[in-house]
């Protein structure tokens, strides 16, 4: 019996996770980025004196912000998905939904920096949401039944109470959206839109 080929021996399914997982940052580089622009937000001091000094505000935001402790523990488990740790991240998912009802799918990538306002927000498929985003609470970016890509939220968004995402749509660089907004469609660069559907306010 000949042994398997090169081909036949590669699994596609484990390829693609690796590839998505190696786009995660590390962890300490996005909770840094994560509790500056919380900070900022907050109207806290957001300049951190040293790796202590950044562990302490740390615990310091997650002791008075369920966001950023569900936040913190999404940033947990992509980092322990990445190095393959078993069961360790779905048990950081499970309490980031418990503490903050954040629920941040697998192949949802958050670049560092990203500002989670309240938590009760769901966001899932194949998205990618860039620094400086703010996201208020009860927002959903999710997906169109039938496709696994998902939204780019490009940096730089704010995204208001309530809003929904869907579908694999591309949110330009300084966007607005407004409350409750349902945005099923691209949204240039700067832009403001609101409504059901969202449309463009002029």
């Amino acid at each position: 019996m000949s042994p398997p080929s090169a081909a036949a021996a590669t699994d596609p399914r484990k390829e693609f996770w690796n590839a998505l997982r190696s786009r995660h940052p590390r962890l300490r580089e996005a909770l840094a980025a994560d509790a500056r622009v919380t900070a900022h937000y907050r109207g806290e001091r957001e300049q951190f004196r040293s790796r202590l000094d950044l562990a302490l505000q740390c615990v310091r935001l997650a002791v008075v912000s369920d966001a950023f402790l569900a936040q913190s523990c999404y940033r947990l488990k992509a980092r322990l998905q990445a190095l393959g740790v078993p069961l360790l991240p779905r048990l950081a998912h499970r309490l980031a939904m418990a503490l903050g009802q954040v629920s941040i799918g697998d192949p949802v990538v958050v670049r560092p920096g990203v500002y989670v306002m309240h938590g009760q927000i769901v966001v899932d498929g194949l998205v990618e949401i860039h620094e400086g985003v703010t996201i208020a609470p009860f927002v959903t970016i999710g997906l169109k039944a039938g496709n696994a890509q998902g939204a780019t939220i490009e940096r730089d968004v704010s995204i208001g109470t309530g809003a929904k995402v869907i579908g694999p749509v591309r949110i330009g660089a300084g966007a607005t959206i407004g409350a409750n907004a349902v945005v099923s469609g691209d949204v240039p660069a700067g832009a403001t839109v609101a409504g059901v559907p969202a449309r463009p306010l002029r």
